[in-house]
C-alpha cells in the first residue's frame, strides 16, 4: 500500500508541475505570437470580399502571377493578379470617373454587365450601325457571353472594388468598339491599348509576357502593326472607364469612336466570317420580334 501511495503522490506532483508549466506559459504565448496576427480586419467589406494581410497578399500575388503566365486560361488566377496589383491605379481611375458626368453616374448607380442585366433581344432589334447591334453581332461572331467575368475578391475598398469590377465587365465593350476578336494576338493588342489608356498593371504584365506564347510570325506582326496602334490610340483616347456604355446602345458606333478618339486597328484575324455573325444576329432579331408580338397579343 505504501508503494501505491507513493506512486499516486508522485503522479499528482508530476501533474501539478505540468499544470503549473502550462499556467505559467499561458501568459507568455500571446506576446510571443503577436507576429501571427493578421494585421487586417477579417470582416468582409462587401459580398465576396476576402481580406488578406501583407503576407497572404504577397504569397497570392506571386502564385497567381506564376499560374497566370503558365496557364492564361485560369481566369480565377488572372483575376486575382489583377485585384492584387491594381491598388495604386484604382484611386486614379475612380477620380477620373468623378471628373466625368457619365463616370459619376456610373459610381452612383453601379450597373452590372451580364446576361441578366443586358436585354440581348432588345439590342438585337436595334438598327445596324448602332452600338447595341454591333455588340450583339460581336458576341455572336466571337461565340462568347457577358457572363464570364470573375468577381473581385481582393480589393479592400468597396468603391475601388466596383471600379475594378466595372473595368472587368466592360472589357468586351473595348473589344467591340475597337473591332478586335478574342484570339491571343488580338487580346494582347487590347492589353497594350488598356495599359496605355487605363494604366492597369495587369494589362502591362499580360502585354509584357503574353507574347512569349505566340509564334515568331504572329509576334512580329503584333509588335510591327498592333502595338504601335495600341499605344498611340490608347494613350490619346478618352479614358474608357468613364463611359456609360449601357446608355449608348442606340448611338452610332462610328460617332462613338470619333467622340472617344479611337480609330480602327490593323485588320485582325477572325475565326468566324462577319456574314455568319450577322446572319446569327438577324436570327436573334427575328426571334426577338416574334416573342415581342406574342407578348403583345397575350
Amino acid at each position: 500500500m505504501s508503494l501505491i501511495s507513493a506512486s499516486l503522490r508522485a503522479s499528482k506532483q508530476t501533474s501539478a508541475l505540468r499544470l503549473g508549466a502550462v499556467a505559467s506559459t499561458s501568459h507568455v504565448l500571446p506576446s510571443s505570437r503577436r507576429w501571427q496576427k493578421r494585421g487586417v480586419k477579417t470582416q468582409p467589406a462587401y459580398e465576396g470580399h476576402v481580406p488578406l494581410n501583407w503576407f497572404e497578399a504577397g504569397f497570392l500575388t506571386l502564385g497567381s502571377a506564376f499560374m497566370s503566365l503558365a496557364n492564361p486560361r485560369r481566369g480565377d488566377m488572372v483575376a486575382a493578379l489583377g485585384d492584387l496589383t491594381s491598388g495604386p491605379v484604382l484611386p486614379r481611375l475612380r477620380d477620373a470617373m468623378l471628373e466625368s458626368a457619365e463616370g459619376r453616374q456610373i459610381l452612383k448607380e453601379r450597373p452590372r454587365v451580364n446576361s441578366q442585366t443586358v436585354d440581348m433581344d432588345k439590342l438585337a432589334l436595334l438598327p445596324e450601325g448602332t452600338f447595341g447591334n454591333a455588340y450583339v453581332t460581336w458576341l455572336e461572331r466571337c461565340g462568347v457571353t457577358p457572363d464570364t467575368r470573375e468577381p473581385v475578391h481582393y480589393v479592400d475598398d468597396p468603391e475601388l472594388a466596383y471600379v475594378m469590377q466595372r473595368y472587368r465587365e466592360c472589357h468586351d465593350f473595348y473589344h467591340c468598339i475597337c473591332g478586335l476578336p478574342v484570339n491571343v494576338e488580338s487580346e494582347l493588342a487590347l492589353k497594350f491599348f488598356e495599359f496605355a489608356n487605363l494604366g492597369l498593371p495587369m494589362a502591362g504584365i499580360a502585354a509584357a509576357f503574353g507574347h512569349l506564347r505566340l509564334t515568331q510570325a504572329k509576334r512580329e506582326r503584333l509588335f510591327r502593326e498592333f502595338v504601335p496602334w495600341a499605344i498611340k490610340c490608347g494613350s490619346s483616347a478618352q479614358s474608357l472607364i468613364t463611359v456609360y456604355w449601357e446608355k449608348r446602345w442606340e448611338q452610332n458606333v462610328d460617332e462613338m469612336k470619333k467622340e472617344f478618339g479611337i480609330w480602327d486597328p490593323p485588320e485582325p484575324r477572325w475565326s468566324r466570317p462577319l456574314s455568319e455573325a450577322k446572319a446569327a444576329a438577324a436570327k436573334r432579331q427575328k426571334d426577338a420580334q416574334l416573342r415581342a408580338e406574342q407578348a403583345a397579343s397575350s
